[in-house]
Protein backbone atom coordinates (compact mmCIF):
# COMPACT_ATOMS: atom_id res chain seq x y z
CA UNK A 1 0.00 0.00 0.00
CA UNK A 2 1.06 3.67 -0.78
CA UNK A 3 0.85 6.68 1.66
CA UNK A 4 0.19 9.70 -0.96
CA UNK A 5 2.09 12.71 0.20
CA UNK A 6 0.25 16.14 0.21
CA UNK A 7 2.49 17.25 -2.73
CA UNK A 8 1.84 14.15 -4.69
CA UNK A 9 -2.71 15.35 -4.02
CA UNK A 10 -1.37 19.18 -4.38
CA UNK A 11 0.11 18.30 -8.23
CA UNK A 12 -2.57 17.36 -9.56
CA UNK A 13 -5.15 19.68 -8.08
CA UNK A 14 -3.19 22.23 -9.19
CA UNK A 15 -2.71 21.19 -12.41
CA UNK A 16 1.28 21.70 -11.76
CA UNK A 17 4.20 19.99 -13.81
CA UNK A 18 3.88 16.37 -13.00
CA UNK A 19 0.09 16.25 -13.22
CA UNK A 20 -0.33 13.69 -15.88
CA UNK A 21 2.02 11.60 -14.27
CA UNK A 22 -0.01 11.61 -11.05
CA UNK A 23 -3.34 10.76 -13.17
CA UNK A 24 -1.31 8.11 -14.56
CA UNK A 25 -0.65 7.01 -11.22
CA UNK A 26 -4.28 7.19 -10.16
CA UNK A 27 -5.50 5.15 -13.02
CA UNK A 28 -3.10 2.35 -12.86
CA UNK A 29 -3.14 2.22 -8.77
CA UNK A 30 -6.39 1.00 -7.33
CA UNK A 31 -8.07 3.77 -5.10
CA UNK A 32 -7.42 0.97 -1.87
CA UNK A 33 -4.45 0.69 -2.53
CA UNK A 34 -3.61 4.31 -1.76
CA UNK A 35 -3.73 6.20 2.01
CA UNK A 36 -4.06 9.55 2.91
CA UNK A 37 -3.58 11.08 6.21
CA UNK A 38 -5.74 13.20 8.20
CA UNK A 39 -2.75 15.82 8.20
CA UNK A 40 -2.68 15.93 4.25
CA UNK A 41 -6.39 16.40 4.10
CA UNK A 42 -6.43 18.94 6.46
CA UNK A 43 -3.76 21.28 4.60
CA UNK A 44 -4.59 20.32 0.71
CA UNK A 45 -8.12 21.76 2.38
CA UNK A 46 -6.54 24.89 3.75
CA UNK A 47 -3.89 25.15 0.34
CA UNK A 48 -7.33 24.93 -1.62
CA UNK A 49 -9.13 27.51 0.42
CA UNK A 50 -6.37 30.29 0.29
CA UNK A 51 -6.47 29.94 -3.47
CA UNK A 52 -10.27 30.40 -3.25
CA UNK A 53 -10.92 26.74 -4.61
CA UNK A 54 -12.99 25.70 -1.99
CA UNK A 55 -15.16 23.47 -4.59
CA UNK A 56 -11.96 21.96 -5.70
CA UNK A 57 -11.86 20.99 -2.43
CA UNK A 58 -14.88 19.32 -2.10
CA UNK A 59 -14.59 17.60 -5.54
CA UNK A 60 -11.33 16.26 -3.97
CA UNK A 61 -13.72 14.93 -1.08
CA UNK A 62 -16.19 13.32 -3.13
CA UNK A 63 -14.09 12.12 -6.10
CA UNK A 64 -11.48 11.03 -4.71
CA UNK A 65 -11.60 10.00 -0.87
CA UNK A 66 -15.18 8.67 -1.41
CA UNK A 67 -15.40 7.23 -4.51
CA UNK A 68 -12.30 5.67 -5.02
CA UNK A 69 -12.05 4.02 -1.56
CA UNK A 70 -8.67 5.81 -0.66
CA UNK A 71 -7.89 4.54 3.12
CA UNK A 72 -8.20 7.92 5.84
CA UNK A 73 -6.04 7.12 8.70
CA UNK A 74 -4.82 9.14 11.37
CA UNK A 75 -2.37 8.81 14.05
CA UNK A 76 -3.09 8.88 18.07
CA UNK A 77 -2.15 10.59 20.87
CA UNK A 78 0.66 8.30 21.70
CA UNK A 79 1.84 8.78 18.05
CA UNK A 80 1.48 12.16 17.83
CA UNK A 81 3.98 11.97 21.47
CA UNK A 82 6.77 10.64 19.64
CA UNK A 83 6.85 13.25 16.66
CA UNK A 84 8.85 15.94 18.30
CA UNK A 85 11.82 13.54 18.98
CA UNK A 86 11.50 11.83 15.58
CA UNK A 87 10.93 15.39 14.12
CA UNK A 88 14.07 16.71 16.20
CA UNK A 89 16.13 13.03 15.35
CA UNK A 90 15.42 13.39 11.04
CA UNK A 91 15.56 17.27 10.87
CA UNK A 92 12.17 16.99 9.30
CA UNK A 93 9.54 19.37 9.54
CA UNK A 94 6.07 18.98 11.69
CA UNK A 95 3.60 17.64 9.16
CA UNK A 96 6.85 15.46 7.15
CA UNK A 97 7.48 13.83 10.54
CA UNK A 98 4.04 12.96 10.40
CA UNK A 99 3.72 11.39 7.18
CA UNK A 100 7.25 9.62 8.02
CA UNK A 101 5.49 8.13 11.39
CA UNK A 102 2.68 6.99 9.66
CA UNK A 103 3.58 5.25 7.14
CA UNK A 104 6.07 3.41 9.54
CA UNK A 105 3.43 2.51 11.78
CA UNK A 106 0.83 1.18 8.76
CA UNK A 107 3.57 -0.42 6.98
CA UNK A 108 3.30 1.78 4.01
CA UNK A 109 5.81 2.87 1.25
CA UNK A 110 5.46 7.09 1.22
CA UNK A 111 5.15 8.54 -2.29
CA UNK A 112 6.41 11.59 -2.32
CA UNK A 113 8.08 14.46 -4.50
CA UNK A 114 9.69 16.00 -1.54
CA UNK A 115 13.41 15.34 -1.48
CA UNK A 116 14.06 15.66 2.55
CA UNK A 117 12.73 12.02 3.00
CA UNK A 118 15.47 10.83 0.96
CA UNK A 119 17.85 11.48 4.44
CA UNK A 120 15.54 9.22 6.27
CA UNK A 121 15.72 5.36 6.30
CA UNK A 122 12.53 4.83 4.99
CA UNK A 123 13.21 6.64 2.20
CA UNK A 124 10.22 7.74 -0.38
CA UNK A 125 9.14 6.90 -4.00
CA UNK A 126 7.77 9.20 -6.40
CA UNK A 127 4.79 8.29 -8.41
CA UNK A 128 7.09 7.84 -12.16
CA UNK A 129 8.97 4.64 -10.01
CA UNK A 130 5.81 3.47 -9.09
CA UNK A 131 4.73 3.26 -12.18
CA UNK A 132 7.95 2.45 -13.42
CA UNK A 133 7.63 -0.84 -11.59
CA UNK A 134 4.60 -1.66 -12.77
CA UNK A 135 5.60 -1.90 -16.70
Amino acid sequence: MYLIDTNIWLELLLNQEKAEEVRQFNKRIEGHLLAITEISLYSIGVVLSRLKRDDAFLDFLSDTIEDTAVVRIRLGLNDLKKIIPLKQELKLDFDDTYQYLAAEKFGYTLVSYDKDFDKTERKRVTTKQVLETLK
